[in-house]
């Protein structure tokens, strides 16, 4: 093992030791080019301080991200153990998941047991974390199509539509392993935001009412009950567990989904809940940023000072009249980053449709195919008759959209009154401001996780979002 190479067991990283366990592990040697001299390497640690350290490793021949889980919640501290075995479910997760998507899946070049460490491919530049893309408006035209492929194809192939239940037994065995995080999950997700929890905060005092209603919302209470059964219960697919906005890195024409140290076998509907709550939490971010100091240079709603603001004609359907209007209608600075920003809310709304319409396109397509093969949920001997086949995917797919909305709500309202909040709002300077955004996200997730079985299509869910 490279860590036996390296002199010892387990050690926490700094710069120097990683140096010193780079040049002893010929995987990361050698996708480094060979160039680890002294003086020949540079070292970033780029971790959002959560849970793990992650490194950037630069060579004049190649690059790196190698990446550590401690034996504690970083964010918080020792107190808090956690177990650093999530590193070697992380790995397995990236490995499957790479083997059924690889287009949006980095490749894993090592992984050390002892060390809880992992080496993996460096996403370079222009690779930005989709929420920040996100907070600085821009579009990426390819983000549908591209996660409506990852999760397809990475809940179809680990579920008993495809597998035998031999085989799915199996696996499902092997990620019980995973269970410290999935105990996380169900503390932070699923428990804290109901309940006085030292562990929760919002942006206080403005909403102190609105988390207090959380905790005495017996309606809530009972939804999220069943929804937490499911998630500790339901073995569905292997699932990322943990596939919010910050575990995606994108560019115009690239989507690569990392971090998925929380994977184990659950429920489908959690990860695609989680990327459409995200998703719903930026559109109601949105209006939080528009003001005439945030005027986004960079993204594709920039809107310069004192200039023709400059609005991309992928959200106009190829029309420039929207930019001239714009340019000539004499409209102040800050009402003109107003207008850009509904149009960014708009191109979101797109995006949530366009995510759930094509996965249940693609997923069905690999239903369809893989029919008669191995999998044995639905055997083709029993429903061997067209309409009884297409009666069972329906209800299969009503009610998995059912379980993304449920899903999807929950990890919204942690988001606002749990632990762990998103940069979308944090980064909103004006606190009465933010609370006005995070009030309103918090009031449609409390309708959704309620009232998500009135909604048959996802264009309801984003005309209801339209129309606030």
């Amino acid at each position: 093992m490279a860590a036996a190479a390296a002199g010892e067991g387990f050690r926490p990283l700094d710069e120097g030791i990683l140096v010193e366990y780079i040049r002893a592990t010929p995987a990361l040697r050698e996708v480094l080019g060979g160039r680890v001299g002294d003086g020949e390497l540079t070292i970033k640690e780029v971790g959002d301080g959560n849970l793990n350290f992650v490194y950037i490793v630069l060579s004049p021949a190649g690059s790196v991200v190698i990446k550590q889980a401690l034996p504690y919640v970083r964010c918080v501290g020792e107190s808090w153990p956690m177990t650093k075995e999530r590193a070697y479910f992380e790995t397995l997760a990236l490995r499957e998941h790479g083997n059924l998507c690889p287009d949006h899946v980095p490749e894993v070049y090592h992984f050390d047991r002892t060390m809880s460490l992992m080496g993996m491919r460096y996403l370079k530049p222009p690779h930005i974390i989709l929420r920040k893309g996100l907070i600085a408006g821009i579009e990426y035209p390819l983000l549908a199509e591209h996660m409506s492929e990852y999760i397809a194809k990475t809940l179809f192939f680990t579920s008993l539509l495809y597998h035998s239940t031999l085989e799915h037994r199996r696996a499902v065995a092997e990620f019980c392993g995973n269970v410290e995080l999935c105990r996380l999950t169900e503390q932070v997700i699923f428990s804290d935001p109901y309940r006085v929890s030292q562990h929760n905060r919002w942006t206080s005092p403005f909403l102190d009412k609105d988390a207090e209603a959380i905790r005495e919302d017996d309606e809530l209470k009972l939804e999220i009950a069943g929804l937490k059964s499911m998630f500790c219960e339901r073995a569905q697919a292997l699932i990322h567990g943990d596939l919010h906005t910050g575990s995606i890195m994108v560019t115009s024409d690239s989507t690569q989904v990392i971090d998925p140290e929380f994977a184990f076998y659950g429920p489908m509907g959690y990860d695609i809940g989680a990327l459409i709550g995200n998703l719903i939490l930026a559109f109601f971010a949105q209006d939080g940023h528009a003001n005439g100091e945030n005027n986004r240079e960079g993204g594709s709603h920039q809107v310069a000072r004192g200039a023709p603001v400059v609005v991309t004609t992928m959200e106009t359907g190829g029309s420039d009249r929207w930019c001239r209007w714009l340019s000539t209608s004499g409209t102040d600075e800050v009402h003109l980053n107003l207008l850009v920003v509904q149009q960014y809310k708009k191109w979101i709304l797109k995006t949530i449709e366009d995510t759930w319409n094509l996965f249940h396109k693609k997923f069905l397509s690999l239903w369809n195919e893989h029919k008669d093969g191995p999998g044995e949920a639905y055997l083709f001997s029993i429903y061997d008759k067209s309409e009884l086949f297409q009666r069972a995917q329906q209800i299969y797919m009503k009610d998995l959209f059912h379980d993304s909305l449920g899903f999807g709500a929950a990890k919204m309202i942690r988001r606002i009154v749990g632990i762990a909040h998103v940069e979308d709002f944090e980064s909103i300077q004006d606190h009465p401001k933010r609370a006005d955004c995070e009030r309103q996200a918090l009031g449609f997730a409390k309708m959704l996780l309620k009232q998500r079985r009135q909604f048959t299509t996802i264009n309801e869910i984003t005309a209801a979002l339209e129309s606030i």
